[in-house]
């Protein structure tokens, strides 16, 4: 037996906070982790969970950070360092009693003013909401691939993170499926495009013009230089590799669309925006699957059907921003078939270009039913593939020229 040497090692998902209290709960020491006798007696405010007036004297019950909740202490109001956190509990509550219309905080016996336990319930939550979007945020960009930052906002309701969803920044393939197909030769231009750069080679012509912008119709595939092409870089046929050149917010809508994606930059039109990605799978099993998705409402399959119908790509568990993107009947996105280092017809990466100027802080949409040129409406249903002909999801993207329907 091999022991140890042959051990899977697995990363923990509970944060640095979480394991510190339980070790203090436990009254154990751990120098990896920061709990050692010094830190024993170190304290940190995480968020305020109450308030009262006693005598006078203004007081907030205080969550430590890495200490359990038992340690919840009530501290003078002259006491804490902590500015920001008293402006969220002050507003978290200005909210919520906004919300109710409850005019002021409760009075109750010895002279004692309170706040109402619902309010400070909300309070709570609302704080540990905030840390946890705080936490998904910093997870989202550590795990992406590009530049560009990745934002996280909710001010409608206490939704935190999805509990289900795992980041990835390229297709992640079912068992048996191979979305890298040993391609070993690429064009040998110095300066692209040539003669016989890549989209020559495979029969279209460059899909970008000298400003790096879309110039092909919806449709037409899209051929950039791969790994093994001479030219470098900076080479104008290499943009969708690259990754969302955008600084963008996922947030939460306030009108049932649960979350959406924003761009915090303006947008050109024709420019690339971001990739779809999620696992690859059959079309069978996107049947399958299809079946559980709509009875939760849901739609993140996307059918690669550039060149047959044999797989689907599924982002419910496994995607990038693009998961949170919503559809509409009007969209600012439209979506284009790419070839990179993987020439098979049947399996192109998706991309999402913008077709029109998108202003900072516009939410981005796609049209779900999008296929290159071909707009699938309700009464094309007959020519869809297996896996969309299923129970009809109400639309709600509010545009006037709605369908009505997400397929």
């Amino acid at each position: 037996m091999e022991g140890w040497r042959g051990a899977w090692y697995v990363p923990c998902l509970a944060s640095l906070e979480t394991l510190q209290e339980l070790c203090r709960k436990e009254n154990l020491r751990c120098n990896s982790i920061g709990i050692t006798n010094r830190s024993l007696k170190s304290y940190e405010v995480e968020y305020l969970c109450d308030y009262k007036v006693e005598e006078g004297t203004e007081y907030y019950l205080v969550k430590w950070k890495g200490w359990p909740e038992s340690s919840n202490t009530w501290e003078p109001q002259k006491n804490l360092k902590c500015p920001l956190l008293l402006q969220n509990f002050l507003s978290d509550k200005n909210e919520y009693l906004s919300r109710v219309r409850e005019g002021k905080a409760l009075k109750v016996r010895n002279h004692v003013k309170a706040l109402n336990p619902v309010v400070a319930d909300y309070i709570v939550k609302k704080a540990k909401q905030r840390i946890a979007l705080q936490r998904w945020k910093e997870e989202l960009n550590r795990k992406k691939n590009h530049k560009a930052m990745i934002l996280v906002e909710n001010t409608v309701d206490l939704e935190g993170p999805p509990l289900d969803f795992y980041y990835i920044n390229e297709y992640k393939p079912a068992p048996g499926i191979n979305v890298i197909n040993g391609i070993t030769t690429g064009c040998e231009c110095t300066d692209c495009p040539a003669e016989k750069c890549c989209p020559k080679e495979a029969g279209f012509i460059l899909a970008y013009n000298k400003r790096k912008k879309l110039k092909i119709q919806p449709g037409l595939p899209i051929y950039e230089c791969n790994s093994f092409c001479r030219c470098g870089p900076d080479c104008p046929n290499r943009i969708v590799q690259k990754g969302t050149p955008y600084s963008l917010c996922i947030f939460r809508t306030n009108n049932g669309r649960g979350w959406g994606v924003k761009t915090l930059q303006k947008i050109k039109t024709n420019s690339f925006v971001m990739e779809y990605v999620g696992e690859v799978i059959t079309s069978e099993e996107a049947e399958r699957r299809g079946q559980l998705y709509d009875n939760q409402g849901n739609t993140y399959l996307f059918d690669l059907d550039y060149d047959s119908d044999e797989f689907t790509v599924d982002a419910a568990r496994y995607g990038n921003v693009s998961h949170f993107v919503n559809h509409s009947c009007d969209p600012n996105l439209q979506v284009f078939n790419v070839f990179i280092d993987n020439l098979d017809l049947r399996l192109p990466r998706i991309a999402l270009f913008s077709t029109r100027t998108i202003k900072a802080g516009e939410e981005l949409t796609f049209d779900y039913q999008m296929k290159g040129s071909i707009d699938l409406t309700s009464d094309s249903a007959d020519g869809l593939s297996p896996s969309r002909k299923r129970i009809r999801t109400v639309c709600k993207c509010g545009a006037v020229c709605c369908r009505g329907y997400l397929n």
